[in-house]
């Protein structure tokens, strides 16, 4: 397993993180079984670990990753998330201040920890002040209860401002970019990549197989169905018959190749210079042995130019269903279409 840094902190990483959100109802409901699931991990070489609050729902992800955490926390660089819904309280969720400094104590509670070594805001909020997000923020890791922090799921243009913010407001800045990165959804290679590139920001990617598309299950013209919890996250995303396409042509070099489609895809992910770690979400001891196994996993540039003609450079083959979309065009999506008027302007 390859250790790399992440960013600019000093902190070194695993090239492989592990993710927690099957971890609970959606994906596995034993505890226990997951407990084993994050032991293996640390056993396998992995030391960074990725989780969120509302993972399992009322935080029971980070409850379970808690549990495992007992006696092997010095092993382990922790990444949590705030941002989503706790309850159906507004005030419970979001980038205020006011979520802020209550989320990360309910978080600390859960995983039995007394500091978070990389506090991650989930998404963006487009009615929050960054300075807001940024002072509380900033706070926390003056009071030792976080070590780092990071965003998920950012445009471009708001993780440069959030850079100019802290600067010009002498706050503490954004360390790390947690985007959605996979060979099937290339379009962080446009902007995302390189601003994080020049602001030395940690890149951790997650669903580097595809939300399961590319773990070499889901086929054209298999039985196989997607397990429940993959389901509930992404049930278009599963379908998507542009997306089953280039797995097919992406499983064909990689049979090529002499390796397994997931072993590629996460070779594919972790290649990138900008990518320090890719996210794996196992539900079983048994898949997380099988992604262990393809670490270390190098591709070859005639190997990646083939990938390239499948699905070009800075692309996305369809959308994902769990992706951040900005408010504007969950509104423009969401409205009735209009007829246009003989007024309008044109001819």
């Amino acid at each position: 397993m390859q250790i790399r840094p992440l960013g600019r902190t000093g902190i070194q990483v695993s090239a492989y993180a592990l993710g927690t959100m099957m971890f609970g109802p959606y994906g596995n409901p034993d505890a226990d079984d997951c407990v084993r699931i994050v032991h293996r991990a640390l056993d396998g070489g992995i030391n960074f670990i990725d989780t969120a609050d509302v993972y399992g729902g009322d935080g029971i992800s980070e409850t379970i990753l808690g549990k495992a955490l007992r006696g092997r926390r010095d092993d382990v660089v922790l990444a949590t998330k705030f941002n989503g819904p706790m309850g159906s309280d507004p005030n419970r969720r979001g980038n205020s201040r006011r979520w802020i400094v209550s989320a990360v104590e309910g978080s600390l509670r859960r995983l039995g920890v007394d500091h978070i070594d990389l506090y991650q805001a989930h998404h963006p909020e487009p009615g929050t002040d960054i300075e807001e997000t940024l002072s509380a923020l900033t706070d926390l890791l003056r009071a030792g209860k976080i070590r780092a922090i990071g965003h998920s799921n950012l445009p471009a243009s708001e993780i440069i401002e959030a850079q100019w913010v802290a600067e010009r407001r002498g706050l503490a800045r954004f360390r790390s970019e947690q985007p959605h990165y996979s060979i099937l959804n290339r379009g962080i290679e446009r902007e995302i990549l390189p601003v994080c590139e020049r602001y030395g920001l940690g890149v951790l990617v997650w669903s580097p197989l595809a939300m399961g598309l590319l773990a070499g299950r889901l086929r054209k013209g298999s039985t196989e169905t997607a397990s429940a919890g993959r389901l509930h996250w992404a049930p278009r995303h599963m379908t998507d018959e542009r997306k089953l396409d280039a797995v097919e042509a992406v499983a064909r070099i990689a049979e090529q190749a002499g390796l397994s489609l997931p072993h590629l895809a996460l070779g594919f992910v972790t290649a990138h210079p900008a990518v320090t770690s890719a996210i794996i979400g196992p539900r079983t001891p048994e898949q997380l042995d099988d992604l262990l196994a393809g670490a270390g996993t190098l591709l070859d540039d005639g190997l990646l130019d083939h990938i390239d003609e499948i699905v070009p450079p800075g692309t996305d083959t369809g959308p994902v269903d769990i992706a951040y979309v900005p408010p504007t065009l969950r509104r423009r999506r969401a409205a009735p279409a209009k007829t246009p008027s003989m007024h309008s302007g044109s001819t």
